[in-house]
């Protein structure tokens, strides 16, 4: 492995039990900094009531770490947003947060509009279909920003949790990450193979950091945030905490493919010497149906939104 990644593993990576609910009460407290929690959604009514109940009834209630626990939808066609808001949450639609700048489809675009209607100086992201998880992940990735002002991204690591139909469940999941995004990492970013979930959806990080960075509009986010933060500000502005073992919805193979295809046009806009893509590309599958086979074109999203403080400079407003 590259020194400066081992280096760095050694110096910036810690557990969830380093972090404890009233360690990071004590450096909220002496930092006087708010945080917000921010859960992307769509079409996840069977999980979300769990995911912001849990943090609602630990981190509002008994513990008051979190100031702001909000829901993004994005053009969900379940009841997610209803049962989100009876769970407690605040709830924006995606598309109805500052209408005038468009709406793309996309996990970055809801974690982008987020950064509209939150308030928090620390920002954590967590996904809505955790099904294997804690409030441990939240007080985890708070408390490196919390307690050292030189971290500006924390990243959360697990085991990804694969549950098979007939099967034990194994710690296979996270087939894009080992696949695409590690490797991708290990040749063109040596310095950052040491992050062991570079796409986690788990993932804290300064709002002056948030603010400053461009956000790709799908799954390409995560990815980009992290190379962008090492670029900027250098490899110890990014610390990594151990959250334990983690189980969520796994998405089939072809769907995962058009993930895939999101990561290679965020590494490719930023890598040393960029071949350029095509403003539209497309991912091309061979599908088995009734009729025999066919094959099937999807888009790939590449969109990017600009930062958001920039954006908010220009209008002369906050955000």
């Amino acid at each position: 492995m590259d020194e400066r990644a081992a280096a760095w593993f050694a110096r910036r990576t810690s557990t969830a039990r380093d972090w404890p609910v009233e360690t990071c009460l004590d450096l909220k407290a002496r930092s006087g900094s708010r945080i917000s929690v921010v859960v992307p959604a769509h079409n996840e009514a069977a999980t979300i009531a769990d995911v912001v109940g849990t943090l609602r009834s630990e981190l509002v209630h008994q513990a008051p770490l979190v100031d702001e626990l909000v829901v993004i939808d994005s053009d969900s066609t379940d009841d997610t947003a209803a049962v989100a808001r009876e769970a407690g949450a605040l709830v924006h639609a995606a598309r109805d947060v500052v209408p005038e700048l468009g709406s793309h489809p996309g996990k970055g675009e809801a974690l982008w509009k987020s950064l509209f209607v939150t308030t928090g100086d620390v920002v954590v992201f967590v996904d809505a279909d955790l099904t294997h998880w804690g409030p441990h992940f939240v007080t985890g990735l708070v408390g490196p920003l919390l307690a050292d002002p030189a971290v500006l991204l924390v990243k959360g690591f697990y085991d990804r949790v694969l549950s098979s139909s007939g099967g034990p469940p194994s710690t296979e999941g996270g087939r894009v990450t080992e696949l695409v995004a590690r490797p991708l990492l290990s040749l063109w970013w040596p310095h950052l193979a040491a992050v062991v979930q570079p796409l986690a959806g788990e993932w804290a990080l300064r709002r002056a950091l948030a603010l400053e960075l461009p956000f790709p509009a799908g799954y390409g986010v995560e990815l980009a945030t992290l190379i962008d933060t090492a670029d900027r500000h250098g490899l110890d502005a990014v610390a990594q905490v151990d959250l334990g073992s983690r189980a969520h919805l796994h998405q089939a193979v072809h769907d995962l493919a058009v993930m895939a295809g999101e990561l290679l046009a965020v590494a490719d806009a930023r890598s040393p010497s960029p071949r350029g893509l095509d403003a539209e590309p497309t991912l091309h599958q061979y599908v088995r149906d009734e009729s025999g086979g066919r094959w099937r074109s999807r888009p790939v999203p590449v969109v990017e939104r600009p930062p958001a403080g920039s954006l908010a400079r220009q209008a002369g407003t906050a955000c």
